[in-house]
């Protein structure tokens, strides 16, 4: 768009450094605390370690994500595709504060926990995954990403919304979730309803269900050994969602 000049410049052609337009693109972000990694013993007694992911993680991750687009079932296609998308925009810088966890066994990747900041109230969950069968971890990831947004960022709301039925049924009947009224407040995944927890509710019931759910508590007393087994994420060969 282009309007004609009211006053004469001196210089009618600007030359803008494109680090500047980042600054405006990308905007300051949050202070969040980081998460310290945390183990649970699996109730099949294998031990997952829940770490951050690493920025330079991001390309394998995106290539496992990528081949879930072609599965057929229970909404794989399309959470490939937003997951997909929200790694990337992690990694490029144009996904406001997120945070993305992984779950490993001995640096395999068989977990996966996302979500992003909105405010200092609010918390957005975005996905959760299990990408082994066995040992509740989806459960116990997102338990991890839950206690992360109340307990370490000090949060007051969690707003989730669901794809799949199953996924509705563990968390959003399951945690019997109030919604805001829809379509006046709609979720940032397909504008579908709001399905939230306060942090009064969270201290209430919400925190016991999960931990139940998850069938351990988070360790964060995570020996060296532990860290160093989980240093690299090893991406699986399989698809077996």
């Amino acid at each position: 768009m282009k309007f004609d000049l009211p006053e004469k410049a001196t210089e009618p052609i600007l030359q803008i450094d494109a680090r500047e337009v980042e600054a405006l693109l990308q905007g300051p972000a949050m202070q969040l605390p980081k998460w310290p990694g945390a183990q649970v013993k699996l109730k099949d007694g294998r031990l997952l370690y829940i770490r951050e992911a690493k920025i330079e993680e991001a390309p394998k991750m995106m290539e496992y994500v990528k081949r879930l687009m072609d599965v057929d079932h229970d909404f794989y296609d399309i959470v490939g595709a937003r997951v997909y998308s929200e790694i990337l925009g992690w990694y490029r810088h144009r996904l406001k504060d997120p945070y993305t966890f992984v779950g490993l066994i001995d640096g395999q990747w068989v977990g996966f926990a996302n979500g992003r900041v909105m405010s200092e109230d609010i918390n957005i969950s975005l996905h959760t995954m299990a990408l082994a069968r066995g040992g509740r971890i989806g459960a116990v990831m997102y338990y991890a990403k839950a206690y992360y947004a109340f307990e370490m960022i000090k949060n007051t709301e969690w707003w989730a919304t669901y794809e799949s039925y199953n996924g509705w049924m563990r968390w959003g009947l399951g945690m019997a979730q109030p919604s805001y009224p829809w379509p006046d407040v709609q979720h940032e995944l397909g504008g579908a309803r709001v399905y939230y927890v306060t942090k009064k509710y969270w201290d209430q019931l919400i925190k016991n269900y999960v931990r139940e759910m998850a069938g351990a508590d988070l360790d964060f007393n995570v020996s060296d050994s532990v860290r160093k087994a989980n240093e690299e994420l090893i991406v699986p060969e399989e698809i077996l969602v």
